[in-house]
């Protein structure tokens, strides 16, 4: 079923109110994904909205991604409240660009990890215009009760 410009709207107001996600490409010919932070961003005059994405430098990932097809997608699968039986799913593809980020957008991200698997934190950015929008809703979804043992 094709997406209406109210879905890609609603979709990009689901993953603002979100602030994690992850980030898939293809590195050396094989595919990976990692977790990265990200906001909503309106695009220069005239243009769509931008997500921007906050990477550990450390790992090289946004350098791999810099110029290439990426794909992104976040949820509120971790974020549900006890009785919210409501999941939804962004995902996009989109043009990734290393980019420098402004006071007021580095403001937005908020404070960085202090470290990525054991290493100081290097915050690197990603722009993407997010192309071919899909969101997924699914209804009466019971939440997941964690396994206690004994």
């Amino acid at each position: 079923m094709p997406t209406t410009p109210h879905d890609e709207f609603r979709a990009l107001e689901l993953l603002a109110g979100t602030p994690y996600g992850r980030v898939s490409v293809s590195m050396r010919a094989l595919p990976f994904v990692t977790v990265a932070r990200h906001i909503v961003v309106d695009g220069p005059a005239g243009s769509p909205a931008h997500v921007l994405l906050r990477l550990h430098g450390g790992f090289g990932y946004a350098q791999a991604c810099d110029g290439t097809v990426v794909a992104y997608g976040a949820d509120n699968l971790a974020d549900r409240r006890e009785g919210d039986e409501s999941v939804w799913t962004v995902q996009f593809v989109g043009m990734a660009r290393v980019f420098r980020p402004s006071p007021a957008e580095l403001e937005l991200f908020g404070r960085p990890p202090h470290s990525a698997d054991g290493a100081p934190f290097i915050p690197e950015y990603l722009c993407i215009e997010p192309q071919f929008i899909t969101l997924h809703h699914l209804e009466g979804v019971p939440a997941r009760r964690a396994a206690h043992s004994a």
